[in-house]
Parts: structure tokens; sequence; C-alpha cells
């Protein structure tokens, strides 16, 4: 997924993957995961999509700061 924030593009294909943290089951409707990546400049995102019953009930994209990202 991309996704352009402020004028800088968070893209999954071309930064790198720090972690990943799944809740729930596969097709759980309120099962989710989070996944962390940082691009290639050095910011971090985190990559979000869930079921229809839960706190990412679409793929979406946020910023993180490094403290954040750290601590995640």
């Amino acid at each position: 997924m991309k996704k352009t924030i402020c004028g800088k593009i968070y893209d999954t294909e071309t930064a790198t993957f720090i972690k990943k943290d799944t809740f729930g089951v596969y097709g759980d409707p309120t099962g989710y995961e989070e996944v962390l990546f940082k691009t290639p400049e050095g910011l971090y995102f985190l990559y979000t999509n869930g079921g229809s019953a839960s706190k990412y009930t679409k793929e979406d994209i946020k910023r993180m700061s490094k403290a954040n990202a750290e601590k995640f």
C-alpha cells in the first residue's frame, strides 16, 4: 500500500519491515494487524488492517514518531 501524507510518500513495498502485531485469528471480524515500517528516508509508519468489527475496518497508513516506534 502507498499513501502520501503531508507531501511524504509512505509505501509498504519500498519501506523496511520492522515488526508485526496480530490480534485475533484470520477471518475474525474483530481481528486486526499493525505493521511497523521505516522508509528509506528514516520516517516511521504503521500499516493497519482489520476485520469489519475491528478498530481498523479498512487498510490505512499512519505516520509514527521515532519515539512511538521505539515503544511499539
